[in-house]
């Protein structure tokens, strides 16, 4: 979970060569929110800069895709990292730097429910739930698809209202439809242009009143946009376009959407997509194929300059991604364009490759994240009980030397284990810090759960009645 692999790192020494930096005093509602969400495993969506560590390369890579797609062209990744390893946090703490750029940001977490392809609609439902968290600086918790069209038919209507012509006159309307269409023609020499500039501008009318019942109308379109309709006989009745969001076309909305939030203000859109590990355990090889086949025509697009202002970031397992059975590297189109070269070794990485793996923090980057924890913790509860530097390194030298350490501990493990330690030491004045350290708890290594992995057991699974 969070940003820090260690893998099989040795045991800290006693004492760093330099101090810490001194942590920054975190608001109590975040440092709440962060410290729940560590220790219940999961990545929180506030306050990332008060814990993040290290990732700077990392983050600097995907930074410069950023200012492609603020000019205009595209970029797709892969983050690949062991469960636990931070893949997440890195996600989050991109989607985070992003808005605060002027971006929009879209994610949404694969499920056997959730895919890119699917004949169900599996696929319908992954672009339901991007639009769904859709997200920008002002609203960064999602939702923002209203606010997002509101901001740009109100620019629209300033504009109409500067050229000298109030709501109140004959002409606005047409004013402003005209107005529309020269912000919405750039749409139509792409797919579904046409139609969304159609949608678009009933968005907008109907904000300025200029059409009955305009929330009526407002609200089917969030509908269209959210893909909701079922049918194209029922858009074309409401909308007047025969067109909806499907399994087949989703990524061809987003496409379109991208080029939209560009001519609306913003600086492009960046897609998150997480846990590619629900593709890989798709039981039928047929449907597998075909979600690795969406994979490769995103991939192009991005790659080739079909698609503008947009920017995709996919993140799974090394297994779910390298494995050549099921995984992604099972789709040799995709294999050949993403497996790594002959000239990287260990310690030596190619950032600007498709697929970015995650380096191992260091011990040092882990004791700089787990004193910043510390201080949150102590300031939130006000337990003026300051654990020392020689006890936070006493704490990773205890994790690191459990039994199983080397292959089943992971950041997310030791940060659970962290923020328990804490836990206790405030409810418990009487337990002293080391004690706690050399206690039994520490013998062995648990290790991340099978919980949600794929079950390689039954090779045979697609023969199954």
């Amino acid at each position: 979970m969070t940003d820090m692999n260690t893998g099989a790192a040795a045991a800290p020494e006693a004492q760093p060569e330099k101090a810490p930096a001194k942590p920054t005093r975190v608001p109590k509602r975040i440092a709440k929110t962060i410290l729940n969400a560590l220790k219940g495993g999961v990545v929180p969506r506030i306050g990332l800069a008060y814990i993040a560590v290290g990732r700077n390369a990392e983050i600097d890579a995907l930074l410069d895709d950023v200012a492609v797609i603020e000019e205009g062209g595209a970029s797709f990744r892969f983050i690949v990292g062991k469960y636990g390893s931070g893949k997440s946090f890195l996600l989050q703490t991109i989607r985070s730097n992003v808005m605060d750029r002027g971006f929009v940001v879209a994610d949404a977490d694969l499920s056997p429910e959730r895919r890119l392809h699917g004949t169900k609609g599996q696929g319908l439902a992954t672009y339901r739930e991007l639009m769904q968290n859709l997200a920008t600086k002002t609203m960064p918790e999602g939702g923002a698809l209203a606010l997002i069209l509101e901001r740009w038919s109100d620019a629209l209507r300033l504009e109409v209202a500067e050229s000298g012509l109030s709501p109140a006159a004959p002409g606005f309307a047409e004013a402003l439809e005209r107005r529309v269409l020269a912000h919405v023609t750039t749409l139509d020499d792409v797919v579904h242009g046409f139609e969304f500039g159609r949608v678009l501008s009933r968005y907008a009318l109907a904000t300025a009143g200029a059409l009955d019942e305009p929330e009526a109308q407002k609200s089917l379109v969030l509908k269209w946009f959210r893909g909701e309709f079922a049918t194209k006989a029922e858009a074309k009745a409401a909308l007047g376009v025969n067109l909806v969001a499907t399994d087949d076309n989703w990524y061809d909305f987003l496409k379109v959407f991208a080029l939209f939030l560009k001519r609306a203000g913003y600086k492009g859109l960046l897609v998150l997509i997480d846990e590619l590990v629900n593709l890989y355990k798709i039981p039928n090889t047929v449907s597998r194929q075909y979600n690795y086949e969406k994979i490769l025509t995103m991939y192009n697009d991005t790659l080739q300059g079909k698609a503008r202002h947009i920017g995709i970031v996919m993140s799974g397992t090394p297994q779910c991604v390298e494995d050549r059975r099921r995984g992604i590297f099972s789709y040799e189109a995709l294999r050949s364009r993403l497996e790594s070269g002959r000239f990287v070794r260990e310690g030596r990485r190619d950032l600007m490759s498709p697929v970015i793996h995650l380096a191992p923090l260091s011990v040092e980057e882990l004791l700089v994240l787990i004193e910043k924890l510390a201080a949150m913790h102590r300031d939130l509860y006000a337990t003026n009980r300051t654990i020392d530097e020689t006890t936070l390194a006493a704490f990773l030298s205890a994790e690191y030397g459990r039994v199983g350490a080397e292959t089943h501990i992971t950041p997310r493990e030791i940060i659970r284990d962290f923020i328990e330690f804490l836990n206790i030491l405030a409810q418990n004045p009487d337990v002293e810090p080391q004690a706690l350290i050399e206690s039994d708890a520490f013998r062995a290594a648990i290790g991340p759960s099978n919980a949600g992995k794929p079950d390689d057991s039954d090779d045979f699974v697609e023969f199954t009645l």
